[in-house]
């Protein structure tokens, strides 16, 4: 991401370019999963630039005598063939109402059209059973007559474990199960499976009957400008399984968005990233606006740092990042006027910090540990996030970040290096040779290297410095190519 202008980046070489994403919008069923009830919901996502909407199906009047209640009652005329029409699933003794499982086509539930799988079940000719096990529903059903009159409710979050199928009913299940379960449908013994009689007509509706549909409900909706994905749990190294989670910079939160395939959660994670990333840049436009030209926002991003000397509850806590000017900004939040980028938690010239990835980009998509700069092993790296950097500062202070993406990672690094070559170039390289003298000798100290004399000597190449190390019984050499004009 760059504030120079609107136009896409090119993926850099070597590096994939589908995964630099371009804005989307669209839709998809997932799972919304309560991490403390430690259950699952239907829901569908809909996306645009700007916000990430969830919606929950719901039952509405859409015509005749409108009712105020959420509440249908239903008279059902049981049929020789049939039965009710219906099935049912759930019960209190497994903490979940009972809930209408399976509606079969063209039998007396559906001949209603005002029942619809998903409702739960509050009263049977006038008996509440919202406190009954799935076994007495069952039995009130059977021996209530002819004419049942049944009381429901359309339940939005049934938990996933009810399998309740989303949308429109399909077809009969394979009713050659004579056992009720309050987790398995119980259409057997409520319907029977009688043969010999042909089932009745629909009946018309009438003018004033109501007329329900069930329908997508908009329930939460997140705006995207400046917020933030999470795929681990709660500051942690629990990576969630094809799930992630999206964080408002006013608190609103998605909860735990679960895919139903890995590849549907990393097209979701990509799509949405795009649009983040999107908003970030307009944001940066804005706050430049404001800046003179030395002090332009290069790049900015949610990152998490490696808590130091963190126990086992949290060793990961969310950080906002700048690039801007001459500093490296460290923040809690998010910098949304002129006055909040003097909050930063801290601020670094970037000629005083190193910057170091603690990854490779590979052709084939992978990224595996390696040796850059230095060719040392990763320095305060005991995390397993797989995209991560860490920025040394001259006085030996380290800071270790990760990103939720590969993508996001690699533009970091052509931020910093874009981000310290304007610097340079303000400044020149002399000042920037003695300050990463300074840097380098630190760091290496404290890594056990010892230092030869002569350090920065002038190589041949315009802009090329050489540093001689020697550690144990290696000697290496680093070439700064600092690509200066």
């Amino acid at each position: 991401m760059s504030a120079e202008g609107p136009q896409p980046l090119a993926a850099p070489r070597g590096r994939p370019g589908h995964l630099l994403v371009p804005t989307r919008t669209k839709t998809a069923l997932a799972l919304l999963y309560d991490e403390r009830l430690e259950n699952a919901y239907d829901v569908r996502l809909k996306l645009t630039k700007e916000v990430l909407t969830i919606q929950k199906q719901d039952v509405v009047c859409v015509g005749g005598a409108h009712s105020s209640a959420n509440h249908r009652t239903v008279t059902l005329h049981r049929q020789p063939v049939g039965g009710l029409g219906l099935s049912i699933k759930g019960g209190v003794e497994h903490g979940v109402p009972v809930v209408i499982s399976k509606i079969f086509k063209d039998q007396a539930a559906d001949q209603t059209g005002m029942l619809f799988i998903g409702d739960a079940v509050l009263q049977v000719n006038g008996i509440n059973v919202e406190s009954a096990t799935h076994e007495e529903v069952v039995h009130l059903l059977r021996n209530a007559g002819d004419n049942v009159t049944v009381t429901v409710e359309y339940l939005r979050d049934a938990p996933s474990f009810l399998k309740l199928p989303v949308g429109s009913p399909g077809p009969s299940s394979d009713h050659s199960s004579r056992a009720s379960s309050p987790l398995f449908d119980s259409g057997l013994h409520l319907n029977g499976h009688c043969s010999h009689t042909a089932p009745s007509s629909p009946s018309s509706p009438t003018a004033n009957e109501p007329k329900y549909e069930k329908c997508w409900i908009d329930t939460l909706s997140v705006p995207l400008s400046l917020a933030r994905i999470s795929r681990y749990k709660g500051g942690t190294e629990k990576l969630r399984s094809s799930a992630f989670e999206v964080l408002a910079l006013d608190g609103a939160s998605t909860g735990v968005l679960q895919f139903s395939t890995a590849q549907d959660c990393a097209d979701w994670l990509r799509a949405v990233s795009a649009n983040i990333s999107d908003l970030m840049l307009q944001h940066m436009k804005m706050a430049n606006k404001c800046c003179s030209p030395c002090e332009q926002v290069v790049h900015m991003g949610w990152v998490n740092e490696r808590l130091q000397g963190a126990d086992a509850a949290q060793t990961f806590r969310s950080k906002f990042l700048a690039l801007k000017g001459s500093s490296f900004y460290i923040f809690n939040t998010p910098p949304v006027s002129t006055l909040d980028w003097g909050l930063a938690e801290r601020v670094y010239n970037l000629c005083e910090v190193l910057f170091k990835v603690h990854k490779i980009w590979l052709s084939d998509d992978c990224w595996l540990q390696a040796n850059l700069y230095l060719g040392l092993q990763d320095f305060d790296c005991e995390d397993s996030r797989p995209y991560c950097f860490s920025v040394l500062a001259s006085h030996g202070k380290s800071h270790v970040f990760s990103v939720e993406l590969g993508s996001e990672l690699a533009v970091w690094e052509k931020s910093f290096q874009r981000a310290t070559f304007m610097e340079v170039q303000r400044t020149g390289v002399s000042v920037l040779c003695v300050l990463l003298a300074s840097a380098f000798r630190k760091y290496l100290t404290c890594r056990g290297w010892s230092i030869n004399e002569g350090l920065f000597q002038e190589g041949e190449s315009k802009g090329e410095r050489e540093l001689s190390v020697t550690g144990g019984e290696e000697a290496r050499v680093l070439h700064l190519e600092l690509c200066l004009d």
